[in-house]
């Protein structure tokens, strides 16, 4: 598929994830020094929030003000144009286990993943739900056995995409007018879905790890294989169009740039907290491709 090699944007970070093309930069989540920050396309860069809880999930209200996932201490919280954080929804009282990825409709509502086990601490696999964050902060249940939701898209005509990381394949929902989630089906399958519940052997068997995601305007997925150094796009019903050798690990991924064809890739060696943590491996990565972004993030 001969395209470049990814180039460094930015590097010197502990782990970035869930990034978001807005307002012409790029914003993103570096989990282990708990800060959000915007990178603008020449590697400038702006500390927009911190967050003590450990900053993942990112998205905009209407209004333009940031959203942001607080991982350990289960909360959505709200940055005002002071940059100042507030408490958005609490969601302590549906969801046990580390919050994870987000997206935010043009509405306002959001869909939140989480872990569902204690991926750090070697606990058993087990599969969680997908939490709802209305505008005023409700929260409910939107979808349950879910093998470890991850990165979301929302395509054009309200159709939510969750990867399932740990089930190897992209699920597909039609969001209601009322925000309710229908139409459950599967929108790329990557192999066969590991059964069993110990993560090592699932990581194993896994043909793709789909970690974040990001939507072109061909309707296809960019995917962040977690575990096999890649991006792959892929079109529904799972065939692969195309694949980026990362030559490290890359976790997630967003088109931008000011024509949407600028693919930004978040790198590093590998995703355990206990290697992650101590130092600052992590890049931007960002490579070229033919079509440009579309839907949302």
């Amino acid at each position: 598929m001969g395209r470049a090699q990814p180039t460094v944007v930015v590097e010197g970070f502990s782990y970035l994830e869930c990034p978001r093309w807005h307002d012409g930069r790029l914003w993103v989540s570096d989990f282990y020094t708990e800060r959000v920050v915007a990178i603008d396309g020449r590697g400038g860069t702006e500390v927009v929030a911190e967050v003590p809880g450990q900053p993942s999930g990112l998205g905009f209200l209407p209004d333009g003000r940031l959203l942001v996932v607080s991982m350990r201490d289960h909360r959505v919280l709200v940055r005002d144009g002071s940059g100042r954080l507030t408490e958005h929804a609490d969601l302590s009282g549906v969801v046990s286990g580390v919050l994870n990825d987000m997206v935010v409709d043009d509405r306002g509502r959001a869909w939140v993943g989480n872990f569902g086990f204690d991926l750090m601490g070697g606990a058993p696999l087990r599969y969680t739900t997908l939490t709802r964050v209305d505008p005023d902060g409700s929260v409910s249940v939107a979808a349950e056995d879910l093998g470890f939701p991850n990165g979301m898209v929302i395509l054009p005509g309200g159709v939510l995409v969750v990867a399932e990381t740990f089930a190897g394949r992209l699920t597909a929902f039609d969001i209601g007018a009322d925000g309710e989630l229908s139409g459950r089906r599967v929108w790329a399958q990557f192999g066969e879905t590991p059964r069993t519940d110990d993560v090592g052997e699932a990581v194993q068997r896994l043909e793709v790890a789909p970690d974040g995601i990001c939507a072109d305007a061909e309707g296809a997925i960019w995917v962040a294989d977690a575990v096999h150094n890649r991006v792959l796009r892929v079109e529904e019903g799972g065939r692969i169009l195309d694949e980026v050798d990362a030559g490290t690990g890359v976790f997630a991924c967003m088109l931008g740039g000011d024509d949407g064809r600028t693919l930004f890739l978040c790198a590093a060696p590998s995703f355990a907290e206990h290697e992650r943590r101590p130092v600052r491996e992590a890049q931007l990565l960002a490579v070229d491709v033919e079509v440009p972004h579309a839907g949302l993030p």
